[in-house]
């Protein structure tokens, strides 16, 4: 799973409207959970906008909420059953009604953006919060592929200094944070090293990085080159193995937890001791990221990944593929006819 959120965001409004249909799952377990099912469509607050979804994404995160892996993460979702039972986090879709406090958006306006339950044909957003208008370039399907691996990227990016002189290498350069973080180091105009697999090499470069390796014919960590910062987008690799490759004054960042407890405890120690620092961002989202990937995009820097896109009603079959941990970029749900 990616980087897990120690307060996951609030659940729609209670007060009732409509019937929609939604993703949901009333215990943890595997994508079989899931099911689609009739509730209650959300009224927005004040200071809220009502979107009528056309695309949502499955993430890896969406995965872990599901599941609560690591078991830890039940304190945060729920110790017995998950307290927000509509899955997702990234949609895109039209404005259908505003608060009598929004003056920032409109019904009609097209807009993408980050928020829990987001696997549903209706969800409430906040103003203040991670929503923007969506970059017209875009389809819905592509624009509700661009926050959370963006917003990600960007919390893990932002504990380091990137620039011409900076040198960083992404490890999974072609999963939903690897391939934002290519395109964000790039932006920043870092010099980018990206490992991936040999089928997405081609991709990998157009995406801008400088250099590809192809993880199945060479360790970047034998290959006696040393950077300023090793970003590790997918949690597989470990700060004992890249230490060689890291400058003095370098970093290592990683985006997950699952693989080693030890991180946090690196993450401290290596503030006081030695010369190469251990870093694990926790991000919450917030409207600077939205608007920063929406900018980029418009400047034609950025560019939304997309693996393969399901029908919301084969929300199984997506997270199923999500889960083999072989996707490349982002998996789309559609919720409308030509998302």
């Amino acid at each position: 799973m990616g980087v897990w959120q120690p307060h996951p965001p609030p659940a729609q409004s209670e007060r009732e409207g409509s019937e929609m249909k939604a993703v949901l799952h009333d215990r943890y377990g595997p994508p079989e959970v899931l099911r689609i099912d009739e509730v209650p469509r959300p009224v927005p607050a004040d200071d809220e906008l009502l979107v009528r979804v056309h695309a949502s994404t499955v993430t890896r995160s969406d995965c872990g909420y599901r599941s609560a892996t690591p078991f830890f993460a039940r304190f945060f979702t729920g110790l017995r059953r998950p307290k927000q039972p509509i899955v997702g986090t990234e949609l895109a879709g039209i404005v259908e009604e505003t608060g009598s406090a929004v003056t920032e958006f409109a019904v009609g306006d097209e807009v993408f953006g980050l928020r829990s339950g987001a696997n549903a044909e209706y969800v409430c957003l906040r103003t203040g919060g991670p929503v923007a208008h969506k970059p017209r370039s875009l389809s819905f399907a592509e624009a509700a592929a661009l926050p959370d691996g963006a917003s990600i990227a960007r919390a893990c990016l932002a504990k380091v200094e990137l620039g011409p002189a900076t040198r960083i290498v992404v490890y999974g350069a072609t999963g939903a944070i690897g391939t934002a973080g290519v395109q964000l180091a790039k932006a920043a105009g870092a010099h980018v090293t990206a490992v991936c697999d040999a089928k997405n090499v081609e991709l990998v470069r157009s995406l801008g990085a400088d250099v590809v390796i192809d993880y199945g014919r060479e360790d970047f960590t034998r290959n006696g080159e040393v950077y300023d910062v090793v970003f590790d987008a997918v949690g597989k690799h470990s700060f004992r193995r890249c230490r060689r490759s890291l400058k003095t004054g370098g970093t290592f960042i990683t985006t997950d937890l699952g693989w080693g407890w030890h991180v946090p405890f690196l993450a401290l120690a290596t503030r006081v001791l030695g010369s190469k620092r251990v870093t694990l961002p926790i991000p919450t989202y917030t409207k600077e990221d939205v608007l920063h990937v929406k900018t980029l995009v418009e400047a034609g820097k950025y560019h939304p990944v997309i693996d393969r896109v399901y029908p919301l009603e084969q929300v199984v079959e997506a997270t199923r593929y999500v889960e083999t941990g072989q996707k490349t970029g982002n998996v789309v749900l559609t919720l409308e006819a030509g998302a």
